[in-house]
């Protein structure tokens, strides 16, 4: 039977309600402009409370705040979200939070973008860190997130190494769809950085600038990235090695539950702390300006699902040096230089290697920019639409052959 649907108004109910900060929030910011700018397509978004104000430019979208402690939320959205479903009269579910609902009233696709259920080195980390009661959350929230495969229609990963990690730990049928980027979007807002922040840039000029773009959590490795300061140091001795950071390495002002003093007090230790320019977090419409500033992009991280400051950083010329994962050659292929995940001395021969040669230099830059247009938020959403099309679809082709 031919797709009765999909020329017809669709109706999408989006769960966006765990999306408060890091990729969720992006992949919110990015997904509603293009939502709103469909036609045929009417879409309704459950949400945090606060956050409505930031889309008040995204018409044809009905809103829903939802003001609940990270505690409730999950009882909240298997009791309360398939009543608020039924009620709009949606057609079919996309829920961005990793975690699905076991009743959906609608067919239901699940994105699935947190690697840290499924990576040893986290629980590893965890418990060097004698975080014992983090490590149980985690293993729980990682048997509701395995569940959450089982009780979606279709699961969509954020790209193909993550993807074949999923279909491993589940043996379930996993999508892979990139997330996508918009250059023109990501650098349309001129307004400057904050005084303070282009203060603290400013007294980083004629340093070689490395940046890297994350608040504080353990699974980014922020630690392998100090201890390779040092390394620098010694290397560099005639011009200043500056790291740029997005956050500050103190718990109260850095969001969720991960402690950064054992990061702070490494730095200490090491004696770079005037190596470190904390900027604290950079709204995400002025990014691109930190991104201009900057001379190399450093990534760590020894778990990721698709990052999109990595996208970003190609986008505006950055060459990158990241951690040795499936998922960031993937993303960079030859924009990047790699290294172990954990070795500081890698890390800090790959920047240098990255600095002295302008000819590498170039090389990764122009592959950078090559590779950035291959990301497309409208490609994304077009082939989530065809998928939710293709589900509502099935569902009346099936509710026509019981009656």
């Amino acid at each position: 039977m031919a797709n009765r649907y999909a020329d017809s108004m669709m109706h999408l109910f989006v769960n966006a309600v765990a999306a408060n900060a890091g990729g969720g929030l992006t992949y919110i910011r990015n997904l509603l402009p293009q939502l709103a700018g469909t036609p045929d397509l009417r879409v309704t978004i459950a949400l945090s409370s606060g956050l409505r104000e930031e889309f008040r430019t995204c018409g044809h979208i009905d809103f829903i705040e939802l003001g609940l402690p990270t505690a409730r939320r999950f009882r909240y959205e298997q009791s309360e979200l398939p009543k608020l479903i039924q009620r709009c009269g949606a057609d079919v579910l996309l829920s961005t939070g990793n975690f699905a609902l076991r009743k959906s009233p609608v067919p239901q696709i699940l994105l699935s973008r947190n690697s840290i259920y499924t990576s040893p080195d986290y629980y590893r980390d965890l418990l060097s860190r004698h975080e014992y009661r983090m490590w149980f959350d985690t293993r729980l929230r990682s048997v509701l997130a395995r569940r959450s495969i089982s009780w979606a229609d279709l699961t969509i990963a954020p790209s193909e190494a993550f993807a074949a990690e999923l279909r491993r730990w589940t043996g379930k049928q996993i999508i892979a769809i990139h997330h996508g980027f918009d250059c023109d979007s990501f650098t349309r807002d001129s307004s400057p950085l904050s005084p303070e922040v282009d203060a603290k840039l400013q007294r980083a000029q004629g340093s070689l600038k490395l940046l890297f773009v994350s608040h504080y959590n353990y699974y980014r490795n922020f630690e392998t990235l100090i201890r390779a300061l040092p390394l620098l140091r010694d290397r560099f001795a005639g011009r200043p090695i500056q790291l740029l950071l997005t956050c500050h390495l103190v718990s109260e002002k850095n969001p969720g539950a991960y402690r950064p003093e054992a990061a702070a007090n490494l730095i200490n230790r090491l004696g770079v702390s005037d190596m470190i320019v904390e900027l604290g977090a950079i709204p995400y419409q002025q990014l691109h300006h930190l991104y201009a500033s900057a001379d190399v992009y450093v990534t760590p991280a020894y778990t990721e699902t698709f990052a999109h400051p990595l996208v970003e950083a190609m986008s505006s010329g950055l060459p990158i040096v990241a951690s040795d994962l499936p998922v960031h050659r993937e993303i960079c292929r030859s924009a990047a230089l790699y290294f172990e995940r954990f070795s500081a001395e890698q890390l800090a021969a790959c920047v240098i290697q990255c600095a002295q040669s302008q000819e590498l230099r170039s090389r990764m830059i122009a592959s950078g920019l090559e590779r950035s247009r291959d990301f497309s938020w409208k490609a994304h959403v077009d082939s989530i639409l065809e998928l939710c099309r293709g589900l509502i679809n099935a569902k009346s082709c099936s509710d026509e052959k019981l009656r």
